[in-house]
């Protein structure tokens, strides 16, 4: 009897492997805070200026990979304004709906418990400098969540 082997299996679970070993190392080496779903909520709601990274499946969005190795030049970049959290793929698909995310990865910047804005998608050095620095003077708002427009009741549903 042969033994088959489903090497995509494998190699996903390397991808994965690897991932996370970056991910200890960012945590190790800077001041980057991997988040679970309670620590995410109280790190939203902490005093100041914050940013997490919504992961994906490294093997399915390698951006991910790019946009968690620039994040310690991030945090060097605005001195210590800024803090830094990561999230799990699984973590960032159940609160995705939450900051109205719908690009991997993403970075969401949240201000003393209230969303920012967020930045989806990998970019080039210099417009992540322009985004990331619009984000740290913009007030903060209501985050765009998906869901269904409420409208006072007898207010026509037309446009105009």
């Amino acid at each position: 009897m042969s033994e088959t082997v489903d090497f995509s299996v494998l190699r996903t679970a390397e991808i994965k492997e690897s991932f996370n070993r970056l991910l200890e190392r960012l945590r190790a080496q800077s001041k980057i805070t991997l988040l679970d779903e309670d620590s995410l909520d109280a790190f939203v709601a902490a005093a100041g200026d914050g940013m997490v990274l919504f992961t994906q499946e490294p093997d399915q969005q390698p951006e991910t990979w790019d946009v968690a190795v620039i994040l310690p030049e991030v945090l060097k970049l605005t001195g210590d304004r800024l803090r830094a959290g990561i999230i799990s793929p699984d973590l960032a698909r159940k609160e995705k709906a939450r900051y109205g995310i719908t690009r991997w990865p993403s970075l969401v910047f949240v201000r003393d418990g209230e969303y920012v804005g967020v930045i989806d998608g990998m970019r080039n050095w210099d417009e992540y400098l322009r985004e990331i620095s619009a984000m740290l003077e913009k007030p903060a708002g209501r985050a765009p969540t998906l869901g269904i427009p409420v409208m006072p009741a007898g207010e026509s549903h037309a446009c105009h």
